[in-house]
């Protein structure tokens, strides 16, 4: 299965961005595929995310890295890594603006099981980036 991956070039600093990323509680409110981001986005952390694309199922995962204003790790899946989702945030300062990259790798021996089942999450991910910097850019 191919990873999913959708990129911004958003007209503020990196440390702009990040506030909007790390405040899952706004989630709702500048992306209309999260229904609900429970929990404190902070190292070590468990979040359960909840999105529109399977709105009857929160999703935990647990912030395994933590750079403020450079990115940060989400993990999840099932036990024994049956099941595995890497979801890698970056931000890239580039000037005044910040490149901003949102990467999800599966693996696991019941990926190709599972991998039949998911429906195609690109249009979310792209959703996630045009959010994420219409809300950085607005303030």
């Amino acid at each position: 299965m191919k990873p999913y991956e959708a990129t911004a070039t958003i007209d503020a600093p990196p440390e702009t961005v990040w506030s909007v990323l790390t405040d899952g509680a706004a989630y709702p409110r500048w992306n209309s595929g999260v229904r609900s981001v429970d929990g404190r986005i902070a190292p070590g952390e468990k979040l359960k995310v909840t999105s529109e694309a399977s709105p009857k199922r929160a999703f935990p995962v647990r912030v395994t890295a933590f750079e403020p204003g450079r990115g940060m790790t989400w993990t999840g899946g099932m036990p024994a890594g049956l099941f595995k989702g890497v979801r890698t945030f970056r931000l890239v300062p580039e000037g005044s603006r910040t490149r901003f990259t949102m990467r999800e790798e599966y693996s696991g021996p019941l990926l190709p099981l599972i991998a039949r089942t998911m429906p195609d999450l690109q249009p979310s991910f792209d959703q996630f980036a045009r959010g994420l910097k219409a809300r950085a850019e607005t303030g």
